[in-house]
């Protein structure tokens, strides 16, 4: 369940509260189902995946995917497997948290674990928003935010991409005034 944490204290957990929180971003959020084959559900409960069964997660998400190359202009995707032992982990436990913007759309379909986006609002506030599996964030590009992975440390999520280019962050370095 997707929770929103204002900067005053305030949270949403509702899916339509949490949008309607967001819209003066244009960020889009929805619950989007993970209920796939048994075979994928295991396979989203390894720690570990191999490239034939990371094929086998994306090929189970193709008509999502045709969605977000309509609606959003992607035109590949990736499975982003993270967990305590992920060789990437300790690289993005010391970068995404920091504020940055994108020059595409970010697109992230969470299927296992959870992360946190936080978001710099027009007047300069800031917001964070938790996300679990079977929802998927759409943050448009330019705008200003960070990520981080829960405690858990753990997220299985399937990234959209329109252009190779437009996924490398640039680093905008503002203050965090709100991070749990």
């Amino acid at each position: 369940m997707a929770v929103l944490q204002l900067e005053d204290g305030r949270t949403y957990t509702d899916i339509g509260a949490i949008a309607r929180q967001l819209d003066v971003l244009n960020i889009q959020i929805d619950r989007l189902s993970t209920n796939k084959n048994p075979a994928v559900r295991e396979i989203l409960l390894q720690d570990i995946l191999s490239v034939t069964e990371k094929q086998q997660v994306l090929a189970a998400f193709k008509t999502e995917f045709e969605y977000f190359k309509r609606a959003s202009g992607c035109q590949w995707c990736d499975l982003k497997v993270l967990h305590p032992g992920s060789p990437q982990i300790y690289s993005l436990m010391t970068k995404s948290d920091r504020t940055h913007t994108h020059a595409d759309a970010e697109v992230l379909h969470i299927l296992a674990g959870e992360c946190v986006f936080g978001f710099v609002c027009p007047n300069g506030s800031q917001v964070q928003l938790m996300l679990e599996a079977e929802e998927y964030i759409k943050v448009p590009a330019n705008t200003e935010h960070w990520f981080y992975l829960t405690p858990l440390l753990y997220l299985k999520a399937v990234q959209y991409y329109t252009t190779a280019q437009g996924w490398v962050p640039q680093y905008t370095n503002r203050k965090l005034k709100i991070k749990n």
